[in-house]
């Protein structure tokens, strides 16, 4: 049957309706399993929730999410509902009276879409017959004392009973497409192929599991990709049952995909099977309805910002905050993956360039203890308020001398001598359980960052996730990014990056690097992506002292930015959001699922091309306006000087700007429409 189309991709304005037929989903089953659903746990959970908007919105009612069940995630974030479908309600009931626990809802996010959640513990009772079944069926043997490979067994073999119920009762119609990410949710896939279930199977791995355990260890990865001893390298590392089940996940799968191109290198070597779809990771991209309101949220969450560093440099704050950037790096605590080495390494010897930088390995947060001062402050004003009007009544001039009295500047010395700090400002915001190893304060004490009065960089590590509800600081993590001025984020090992591309779609510029995924698809598509505040560090092909000489100088250059010209820059770093939505990249899962049908059921499902969909021959311009040489317009010195900003003329209008982007965009399509109406000038926002 040929495949007739079901989803508009021309939702998202400028971007021409794509040629590839499309599924007829009244026709099909989709599931997509993920030890992260409803279960946030990594960068996965960003993936499957951002995704499932446009995901609902293409299969209706047909689309359903399965994942482990835990009780207090289903109670806080699911809708306890009926099945819609009778061949899948008859499929749940058929496990739940053979003694197994399985839970069914509407997740509430975004699309609210169906979630089929397996308790695991309850079926923990059928572990060591599943894990005879596997080993007959593929000579893959799982050590008692691993808890996760144990619970992603469990989890597998309830999926594929899950799938057989089903596929027993709807007799090949409709037709079934399971989507499966990670090696955590791929046993169930390959106990689905060996079984021989009528159905067809798409196989995401969004970063290989001997991969993430080279690079930790320091290796040379990328260099060596072609020398390593597999089977011997993951032995040693006593993973070596886990990569047999994402290896047997990856050639048992009818479509194999992976998140980038830097990551297909890496699963060709690992994994020994090339990706045949590239699917990159995207998010929900609200545009707002006037440009500067991107802006305007900068400068008011920059201002919660400084109100912590108030308080935690004091007795020590000689600097000016309006004269302040803030930098930050996020990210798991993966201290040499994620680039904290190099960073802290470029710190160092930009300390004369830098005024205030944040370390935050989950996320972060921050903290006020200047409330003391605050307040008598407010009290002294009070007091100084209302003698003034005394005298203007009595129609006085108040002698400025007298308005106030011996006892106001007791209790001002009184405050200003009790929060009197005789030690530096603290590096980290809590007390480490052994911070004598911990190697981000252990890197701190080499390069001797201490926040002391002559550092030019300060640093403030908080090793806990940021919150809205927290007491340090009530702030979200998305408000804590458009509060800073730049994220860095220079990874070794980074299979995606949404780090940065967070940063990108709230406007705010970022370092990443060329081994990161997110790199590679800008550098793909942006021909000088620094101009676009994108600063690509080469990991790649540049020994470690290039790459952090390099990183060295993107900061220093951004420091030398004027205000004026950060705040051009967010605008174009904005603009590069329409790149990194979900309504664009979902285009990439639709072909993966067209792929896998076609492979499954070669009789029913036809295309008219095998070829993935276009990702290239579209290229963001340099912008106009850029100098062709950066001493035409950076100054040699840090700049931040408002005086300065009235000086500088560089020729730029926000509206022709990107109006020139939007025509000059190559083939196969553009992106993105300019807002009708004058938008706010530059020069008129803050910071």
């Amino acid at each position: 049957m040929p495949l007739t189309r079901s989803l508009s991709m021309g939702s998202l304005s400028g971007l021409p309706l794509w040629d590839q037929e499309e599924l007829p989903v009244e026709d099909l089953l989709l599931f997509e399993v993920a030890w992260e659903v409803t279960n946030k746990v990594g960068g996965i959970y960003t993936v499957i929730q951002t995704k499932a908007k446009v995901t609902v919105d293409e299969w209706g009612e047909n689309f359903f999410m399965i994942g482990p069940y835990y009780e207090h995630n289903f109670k806080t974030q699911v809708e306890q509902c009926d099945p819609p479908n009778a061949a899948i309600k008859a499929a749940l009931e058929s496990i739940k009276n053979n003694g197994c626990q399985v839970h069914f809802g509407r997740w509430l996010i975004e699309g609210t879409p169906y979630v089929i959640l397996f308790d695991i513990g309850a079926a923990a009772w059928n572990l060591d017959r599943w894990k005879g079944d596997l080993w007959n069926t593929c000579s893959i043997g799982l050590p008692y004392h691993d808890r996760e490979a144990n619970d992603s067994l469990i989890l597998g073999s309830l999926v594929a009973w899950f799938f057989k119920e089903l596929t027993d009762q709807l007799q090949d119609k409709p037709n079934v497409i399971a989507h499966f990410h990670e090696w955590q949710a791929g046993v169930g896939l390959v106990l689905i192929r060996s079984r021989k279930l009528p159905m067809a199977t798409v196989f995401t791995t969004h970063a290989t599991l001997l991969g993430r355990y080279l690079c930790a260890g320091n290796a040379d990865f990328y260099n060596n990709l072609d020398k390593f001893d597999i089977d011997r390298e993951a032995g040693e590392r006593q993973i070596y049952h886990r990569y047999c089940l994402e290896r047997a996940a990856v050639h048992c799968s009818h479509v194999f995909t992976t998140v980038s191109q830097i990551t297909a290198v890496e699963a060709d070597h690992m994994l020994h099977r090339q990706p045949d779809v590239v699917t990159p990771n995207g998010l929900n991209v609200k545009k707002f309805s006037a440009m500067h309101e991107f802006q305007n949220l900068h400068s008011m969450n920059k201002l919660k910002i400084q109100e912590f560093v108030r308080g935690h440099f004091y007795g020590h704050l000689d600097f000016n905050l309006e004269k302040t950037l803030f930098f930050f790096i996020a990210g798991r605590y993966e201290f040499s993956n994620k680039g904290a080495d190099v960073f802290l390494e470029a710190l160092s010897r930009l300390n004369y360039l830098l005024r205030v930088l944040f370390l935050c390995p989950k996320a972060y947060t921050l903290h006020t203890v200047h409330k003391l001062k605050r307040d008598t402050a407010q009290s002294v004003k009070e007091k100084f308020g209302k003698r003034l009007y005394e005298a203007l009544l009595r129609g006085e001039i108040p002698d400025m001398n007298k308005i106030l009295d011996r006892d106001d500047f007791t209790i001002m010395k009184r405050a200003i001598y009790a929060t009197q700090r005789h030690t530096l400002p603290p590096v980290t915001t809590h007390n480490m359980l052994d911070d004598s190893t911990d190697p981000i304060l252990s890197n701190v004490r080499r390069i001797g960052l201490f926040n002391s009065r002559s550092d030019r960089v300060k640093i403030v590590f908080h090793p806990e996730f940021l919150s809205s509800t927290s007491p340090l600081l009530p702030m979200d993590y998305e408000e804590f990014i458009r509060g800073c001025h730049l994220g860095v984020f220079p990874s070794y090992y980074e299979p995606w990056g949404y780090t940065p591309g967070e940063c990108t779609v709230m406007g705010i510029p970022s370092v990443t690097t060329n081994l990161s995924g997110f790199g590679c698809f800008m550098e793909e598509h942006i021909s000088d992506p620094s101009a676009y505040g994108i600063y690509i560090v080469d990991r790649r092909f540049r020994s470690a002292e290039d790459s952090c000489n390099q990183l060295t100088q993107f900061m220093f250059s951004f420091c030398q930015q004027s205000r004026r010209q950060r705040i051009i820059q967010r605008n174009r770093t904005e603009r590069l959001s329409d790149l990194l939505d979900w309504r664009y990249l979902a285009r990439f899962y639709i072909h993966a699922r067209h792929l896998a049908l076609c492979r499954a059921f070669p009789e029913r499902f036809k295309m008219d091309s095998l070829a993935p969909p276009p990702n290239q021959g579209f290229r963001y311009p340099r912008p106009p306006s850029v100098p062709p040489s950066p001493s035409a317009s950076l100054h040699s010195t840090p700049h931040h000087s408002d005086t300065e900003d009235e000086d500088d003329h560089e020729p730029y209008d926000e509206d022709e700007e990107a109006e020139r982007d939007r025509l000059n965009i190559k083939a196969p399509f553009t992106l993105g429409a300019v807002p009708e109406g004058k938008k706010k000038q530059p020069s008129d926002y803050g910071n």
